[in-house]
């Protein structure tokens, strides 16, 4: 199946005039209310089980877990559902039996959750039921184009061991920043995740897990699923276009740090340290990022995307035409 019939590229003929769904806008509702009582209100999670699912989900969105971008996640999944709005409507289908176990197995997590006291199992389920219940309700068809929205929520969900496995990012960013500071004339000494400067120009900085790339690999990878799903491409280019991330999150990390090393050899290192340390990836690290990636997907479609649409527009027309 090619990639373009899932995420922003998916077509649907229009719906019947006064075509209504198989269930009601009661049933809608009602299941609303009861997952909304279930994930907000009823406790069983964090701290002495004394906070919701979704609560504890929000608790977690704080600089120690370096998952302060969470609070972007649901904006940005409700934000993907208004832009395919029309299109749900026009493929709004007869309801799928598949649905169910779906929804059973999100359910489950839910309760697993509540019995383990591990919140991440029920947030995790959260998706799973609502997918399962749009393709229940609604059919394949616009199911389809709910799946990345939906289980977009996972990226809002701090898991420990990969916040652990970024102490290697750590280390890797730390030498590739010597390195990238040695080509402009810095001479860095590195000790575990502390650079200095060799000539002691400036204190000694030491890279912590955000620094090191956690946050910045997290938001990259936002960015490019998102990127990733909206693009009309083919599926393998879709993975190819995120999996970009990680690779694109490591150089821009790079550069970053370097520009911090460099600016506090040749410039003002309590500037480089604070100022330039809290803004240089706004105005360094994800500009950089995104032309990279806008490179990646040029490279992926063998031309800048915006000149390939007018290529398959003008081709449709002339279609049109003959």
């Amino acid at each position: 199946m090619d990639g373009e019939t899932l995420g922003s590229a998916a077509q649907c003929e229009p719906a019947k005039p006064g075509a209504i769904p198989m269930a009601g806008w009661a049933v809608y509702s009602a299941f609303g209310l009861v997952l909304a009582w279930f994930y907000l209100i009823v406790p069983g999670s964090g701290a002495a089980s004394s906070l919701s699912p979704l609560m504890w989900l929000k608790s977690t969105w704080n600089p120690e877990t370096d998952y302060e971008h969470g609070f972007l996640v649901p904006v940005i999944m409700v934000g993907l559902v208004i832009s395919q709005w029309k299109r749900l409507r026009q493929c709004v289908d007869a309801g799928s039996m598949w649905g169910l176990p779906v929804v059973i197995l999100g359910c489950l997590l839910y309760i697993a959750a509540q019995r383990t006291g591990q919140p991440r199992l029920s947030v995790g389920g959260l998706p799973m039921i609502l997918w399962g219940a749009s393709l229940y309700l609604w059919g394949w068809r616009t199911s389809r184009l709910l799946l990345f929205p939906v289980f977009f929520l996972w990226l809002a969900i701090p898991v420990p061991e990969f916040q652990q496995a970024t102490t290697k990012l750590q280390i890797l960013s730390t030498k590739l920043a010597q390195w990238g500071s040695g080509i402009f004339g810095v001479e860095t000494v590195v000790e575990g995740t502390k650079i200095h400067s060799a000539a002691e120009k400036w204190a000694p900085l030491q890279i912590n897990e955000g620094c090191g790339g956690i946050r910045s690999l997290m938001a990259l990878i936002m960015i490019s699923s998102v990127w990733a799903y909206l693009a009309p491409i083919s599926m393998w280019k879709k993975g190819l276009l995120c999996l970009a991330a990680f690779p694109l999150a490591i150089v821009g990390n790079m550069l970053r740090l370097t520009s911090i090393f460099v600016i506090s050899e040749y410039g003002n290192a309590n500037f480089a340290a604070n100022t330039w340390h809290d803004w240089s990836g706004l105005l360094l690290f994800y500009p950089l990022s995104l032309v990279l990636l806008l490179g990646v997907h040029s490279l992926l479609e063998g031309g800048l995307p915006w000149n390939r649409a007018k290529k398959v527009e003008v081709r449709k027309v002339v279609g049109r035409s003959n």
